[in-house]
């Protein structure tokens, strides 16, 4: 499965010199804490890099709740859903858009999850979200092409792929699912040249 990562923004006010004193004490404190979960979070994607999932898992459940960001929620998921905890995985990437409502990746993440359990109107709405927030991601055209599918809505599928075609033009499956479309929309011709399209580029994969 393919991981995906995040945007954080601080805004900080301060009013009279007084309260700036306290407020620059109260950051302190607050900066050390977060260099000290950071540290964390940076050990668990370490452990989550090499396959010790249970151990990156451990490290992010020792984490306060409110002290995991969005990419925290967002590998836990991801570790919910490897091990095939599909309601906790659902549980984790909404917590990720909590905490991050215009983090990409955990929509796509949960449209994902909504595919593979066909359910491919929730997985749509997710898909648009995630391209929403990043317009030039074309995994997510991609599967908002292969949800239109599942739905027979052949045209808009077509178009989405072209989308992430025209983003990712190295990738053969999209190449295929074009062809598909064509040959659903009975346009032999075009699914023919996209189809020859995706066997040269398989082709070269395999040199």
């Amino acid at each position: 499965m393919k991981r995906f990562l995040i945007i954080l923004f601080l805004v900080i006010m301060c009013i009279s010199f007084d309260s700036a004193q306290a407020l620059d004490l109260g950051l302190g404190k607050k900066q050390a804490v977060e260099e000290q979960t950071d540290k964390i979070s940076e050990q668990a994607r370490v452990l989550y890099a090499q396959n010790d999932i249970d151990g990156a898992l451990k490290i992010l459940q020792n984490k306060k709740e409110d002290e995991r960001n969005a990419q925290d929620w967002l590998m836990m998921g991801n570790i919910m859903q490897d091990k095939e905890k599909i309601t906790e995985a659902i549980y984790m990437f909404n917590h990720s858009i909590n905490k991050d409502p215009k983090f990409y990746k955990a929509y796509y993440n949960l449209g994902y999850i909504y595919f593979i359990q066909d359910k491919p109107n929730m997985a749509l709405a997710e898909f648009k979200k995630a391209v929403k927030y990043k317009p030039d991601f074309s995994y997510g055209y991609y599967n908002i092409g292969c949800a239109y599918l599942k739905l027979k809505n052949y045209r808009t599928a077509r178009y989405n792929f072209f989308k992430a075609m025209d983003l990712r033009a190295n990738e053969p499956n999209i190449y295929y699912n074009i062809a598909y479309c064509y040959k659903m929309l009975n346009d032999e011709k075009n699914a023919q040249k996209y189809l020859e399209l995706y066997n040269k580029m398989m082709e070269q994969h395999e040199l």
